[in-house]
């Protein structure tokens, strides 16, 4: 397939940072909460960029979209996080058209997930593309391009064992509890946060641990009661946080702060206590180190944990490859297709005004000039040309815009308007 840019005015950029060169503290400054997602889109909308998404974990944060030239979507990630364009540059990834699609197909597929075959992405990238959406942010392309990861990312649940066995940030942190902390099952435990992460910690909690004294604790105490009554568990005031804190042995901290929620004044406990925090930015304040009985640990830490799941997933690695060079070749052939479809348009429109002229003139000549059958004729004899025409543009050996080119030269077409892509 030829090299091209999607739109004539514009390329397909993905651009972003991942926990592979960005540690915790980077990527939390370039983190995006629900408001500040809807404060970029809005100005990307009063910038006119044609489609936009953006979407921001604990472990990446990355934008997909259309611009003249890239710095377009790093401003508007750095207007809208704490981050600055040249912290950006030294951990930022930058990928353009082919790339750009081969890599969202790569993450929406867990192959580049901090843990390898977690899923957990493709969610995110489903609800970031419903939030475009809604600011008319999303065109024909990207839609297009989303629901061919989303089906990469189905293909590859069912027809490998990629994500087999239970291998997550959240699954990591309780099998770094079993191996750091004795007789866990009647440890006190306090969960403060009940964000995604939160949630499927506090399940992985009770499933493996049955441990019946775990408590929660969120600002919003009714949604930490919805989890608490899914399990049975304790819930508690925020108001008493210093309190809980005091008589646990481990506090696990998945808030969705955008600054350290526990820091050393908060801990006026002496016994040992075990932090782990799974927030991005982190949510536990360095300075908590300073007390010797405390051990912190952060979910980039707890990702680095390896065990004979995650060495098996990699033995699915090229079947699931595979299946994305499959549905990604679907995927460009539409492309290609979508890039040719205005001249040939304009093609079947210019053979038709031939065919007019031509009838014209037969029927002022030709008294029993029979115009049913000759328009029926000239109608299939327009559509042959044209389907060779296309089925000459979709082969592979041919240059495409070479030609594109010609056709328009041969048969004096005007510049076809570009396709909404």
């Amino acid at each position: 397939m030829q090299k091209y840019n999607i739109s004539r005015s514009s390329s397909f950029y993905a651009i972003g940072l991942s926990y592979k060169k960005a540690d915790a503290d980077i990527r939390g400054r370039f983190s995006l909460d629900d408001e500040s997602k809807h404060a970029l889109l809005q100005q990307a909308k009063e910038n006119s960029i044609e489609s936009l998404i953006v979407t921001s974990t604990c472990n990446r944060t990355e934008i997909y979209g259309f611009a003249q030239h890239p710095y377009q979507l790093i401003e508007l990630l750095c207007d809208n996080t704490n981050g600055t364009v040249e912290e950006f540059r030294d951990v930022a990834y930058i990928y353009k058209n082919k790339e750009a699609i081969a890599h969202m197909f790569r993450v929406g597929s867990g192959l580049d997930s901090q843990i390898l075959g977690d899923f957990e992405i493709i969610s995110q990238l489903k609800s970031s593309t419903k939030l475009s959406r809604t600011y008319n942010l999303l065109n024909h392309f990207s839609e297009r391009l989303v629901n061919a990861v989303i089906q990469a990312s189905k293909r590859i649940k069912t027809e490998t064992n990629i994500s087999s066995g239970a291998t997550s940030v959240s699954f990591a942190s309780v099998q770094y509890i079993f191996k750091n902390v004795a007789d866990v099952s009647n440890k006190d435990i306090l969960l403060f946060g009940t964000g995604k992460i939160g949630r499927n910690t506090c399940e992985n909690l009770v499933k493996h641990t049955e441990n019946e004294h775990i408590t929660l604790i969120n600002r919003t105490k009714d949604k930490a009661e919805q989890i608490a009554g899914k399990f049975n568990l304790v819930v508690k005031d925020y108001a008493n946080l210093q309190e809980e804190i005091s008589t646990s042995d481990i506090l696990i901290v998945a808030t969705g702060a955008h600054r350290p929620t526990i820091d050393k004044h908060i801990i006026q406990t002496k016994k040992p206590l075990l932090i782990l925090d799974l927030s991005i930015p982190k949510n536990v304040n360095e300075n908590v180190q300073e007390l010797e009985n405390v051990s912190l640990v952060h979910l980039d830490d707890l990702s680095k944990i390896t065990d004979e799941t995650l060495e098996k997933r990699k033995e699915h690695i090229p079947l699931a490859e595979q299946i994305i060079e499959e549905i990604k070749a679907e995927f460009n052939g539409w492309l290609e297709t979508r890039k040719f479809a205005p001249t040939i348009k304009a093609l079947k429109h210019k053979l038709a005004d031939f065919a007019a002229a031509e009838l014209d003139t037969q029927r002022k000549k030709n008294s029993d000039f029979n115009e049913a059958q000759a328009e029926l004729i000239s109608n299939k004899i327009i559509q042959k040309i044209t389907n060779h025409f296309a089925h000459h543009l979709k082969d592979d050996a041919v240059s495409t815009d070479d030609s594109l080119e010609l056709i328009k030269k041969v048969f004096q077409l005007e510049e076809p308007q570009k396709a909404n892509v």
